[in-house]
């Protein structure tokens, strides 16, 4: 099914998660919860909005020292998992994207910040839709190409029927780097995410599907049946 997307309407406060990892809309992330810290955090949102935020930090960057106008995602718990020594092991959902103004001090253990929403510019649906059409079907190539050389019948994951969210989840089963998911998610542009996108896959799509016939070739023998 489509994942749920809810923007955020106000500036607000935000319990931040800082992790070397980029969370985008419409995605699901795994997280194990170990600290003290953030077992307190997932315990209040547990027991309050469902939400925290989650902020691309590098190892280089101190926690607090995440600059403002750092672009992140709001993290919705689909399920959380609690193991007997405390730990847990949790299911995130992507909803919608905010600004970092900057942390703030607060009684709790874990990082809270100031946000303010990050929203998309107006594009029109007709200069989308020729180039969301060309990415879904590049999508759609090299997912099937990809699970008949692991020999996987799993079905593709539905994709968003609308052009922004569509940049997103495609965006999220692909194996980019941190800077290029961080650089989509603070693209304002669904355009410019679609073509960034295009970009990734297009090169990907020639390879993955000569392999394939490589495989298919090989189970074959060559020939028409298996051998």
């Amino acid at each position: 099914d489509e994942l749920p997307f809810r923007p955020m309407r106000s500036p607000s406060r935000l319990p931040i998660f800082p992790l070397p990892l980029v969370l985008l809309p419409r995605t699901v992330q795994s997280l194990h919860i170990f600290e003290p810290r953030y077992r307190q955090l997932l315990a209040d949102a547990l027991a309050g909005t469902q939400e925290f935020g989650i902020v691309c930090r590098t190892p280089d960057v101190a926690e607090r020292d995440i600059p403002p106008g750092t672009v992140g995602c709001v993290a919705r718990i689909d399920s959380a998992q609690s193991l007997p020594d405390g730990r847990s092991n949790i299911f995130v959902v992507g909803t919608s994207r905010f600004a970092l103004a900057g942390f703030v001090d607060a009684p709790e253990p874990y990082h809270v910040a100031e946000v303010t929403p990050f929203e998309d510019e107006p594009a029109r649906e007709e200069d989308m839709a020729p180039i969301a059409a060309r990415l879904r079907e590049l999508f759609i190539r090299v997912g099937n190409a990809s699970r008949a050389i692991q020999d996987n019948e799993t079905p593709l994951p539905v994709l968003p029927d609308d052009a922004p969210g569509l940049s997103f989840a495609i965006a999220g089963h692909l194996d980019l780097e941190l800077a290029d998911k961080q650089r989509l998610l603070s693209t304002r542009s669904p355009l410019e995410r679609l073509h960034q996108l295009e970009s990734a896959l297009a090169p990907f799509v020639e390879t993955i599907e000569q392999r394939l016939q490589v495989h298919t070739r090989a189970r074959t023998n060559g020939h028409g049946a298996h051998g």
